[in-house]
């Protein structure tokens, strides 16, 4: 990777002039600035980052935390408020579905049309229209106009320009969301052999996605950079503030946490009102493990103190790699066998949850487990601790792809 500066952002902010009444901005025009009649609402306030060539910067964070905002002044859409931004070479980028294609042109036109905005001549585009047909595919519809495209034909045609007009930096937005699934398929590909040669900015809401192609990562807020480091750092960050947000505004559930435990998001977050003070994982005879081949049966033991009476408890734990991605999880609303009805005040309790581990590649995993209350869908996170655990996986055989199976029989005829 080289060492030589992509892309620099110093203290950039956006700010946007709302008015309450359309006659209010003649007011603003004459005042002369004596007076002020609107309200000042900031999209992104004071943003600082450098992406060296070669790397891919994930950007997360919820809606309206200034993601999207941040992207149109990298490429120039729009104009920043205060800040500088310094980039070095051709941008390239796939923001809201339909950017820069006219709605009354055809598929065909607009591929022209695109190009030439990224500097491209019409006998480079008639060059490469073909391939660029190939990877869009969506056939006889090339010669109808985009407004009569979906938003996934949207996507694939402005997908397929943009990865054939030679950028040297990649700029993409959630657009990917809408595609199908062999679709997105393809761009991920496309877009893990860009990285090796180009440097990408890629938003997303999936963390997973994030995680599995970045090197580096930023966490927006309200328009304020709440975080920057690795994929997992800021999704494990992000996880924690999100929980925490949920928590204060599920109103369904009555009970509020009696405090907000955060000691360190990247490492636990929660309400603490109930800890996890113990974790530990042996076989299925107690036994302690050293290191896990797959296939075996594995006992996770949870103890857990409350500082309330808890109804509804739920207890569960997630397996991720080295690069932080989900590999499976599970919790006890989903046990076969058992049930765990509440947790009682000051009463310390050990929840066992067994199962079968499946065959993962060889490496070191991290197990997280947490406990919360409510639902699967609705509930208060009381205690999350990512990384509670590392699992060395040592398996007898070569695992294809993330998870092995066992194979049952082969039968010939």
């Amino acid at each position: 990777m080289s060492s030589e500066i992509a892309i620099s952002v110093q203290n950039l902010s956006k700010c946007y002039q709302i008015y309450d009444r359309p006659r209010d901005r003649l007011f603003q025009m004459f005042s002369r600035g004596r007076k002020q009649y609107f309200r000042e609402f900031w999209a992104l306030k004071d943003v600082s980052f450098e992406i060296k060539r070669g790397e891919t910067l994930g950007i997360i964070g919820r809606n309206g935390s200034g993601k999207s905002t941040l992207l149109q002044l990298l490429c120039g859409t729009l104009s920043p408020t205060s800040g500088t931004i310094t980039i070095k070479g051709k941008v390239a980028a796939l923001l809201e579905l339909g950017a820069g294609f006219n709605p009354e042109f055809t598929g065909r036109e607009n591929v022209f049309l695109s190009a030439s905005l990224y500097g491209m001549t019409n006998e480079q585009t008639a060059e490469r229209f073909d391939q660029i047909l190939s990877f869009a595919d969506i056939g006889q519809f090339i010669d109808q106009p985009v407004k009569t495209y979906s938003s996934g034909m949207f996507v694939r045609l402005a997908f397929a320009v943009i990865a054939h007009v030679d950028a040297d930096i990649l700029v993409v937005d959630e657009a990917l969301a809408v595609g199908d699934a062999y679709f997105v398929q393809k761009c991920m590909r496309f877009l893990r052999g860009f990285t090796e040669r180009g440097t990408l900015i890629f938003v997303s809401h999936d963390s997973t996605a994030v995680v599995g192609l970045c090197s580096s990562a930023l966490l927006l807020d309200k328009g304020i950079l709440q975080f920057g480091g690795t994929p997992k750092e800021a999704t494990d960050f992000y996880l924690a503030s999100l929980n925490e947000n949920l928590a204060i505004a599920d109103s369904s559930i009555e009970r509020q946490p009696e405090c907000n435990y955060v000691a360190d998001a990247l490492k636990e977050f929660g309400s603490g009102a109930v800890r996890i003070v113990s974790v530990r994982l042996s076989n299925a005879d107690g036994s302690s493990i050293s290191s896990i081949s797959g296939g075996e049966k594995i006992r996770l033991t949870i103890e857990c103190l409350s500082t309330l009476d808890v109804i509804n408890p739920i207890v569960g734990f997630l397996v991720r790699d080295r690069l932080g991605q989900v590999v499976f999880g599970m919790n006890s609303i989903y046990a076969k066998k058992g049930r765990l009805d509440r947790i009682i005040k000051d009463r310390p309790v050990e929840v066992t949850l067994s199962f079968h581990m499946p065959t993962l590649q060889a490496g070191d995993y991290s197990l997280g487990v947490a406990v919360a209350e409510g639902t699967q869908t609705n509930h208060i996170q009381h205690h999350w601790i990512h990384d509670a655990l590392i699992l060395p996986f040592r398996p007898s055989r070569t695992v294809s792809g993330i998870i092995g199976i066992e194979l049952d029989s082969v039968e010939v005829c």
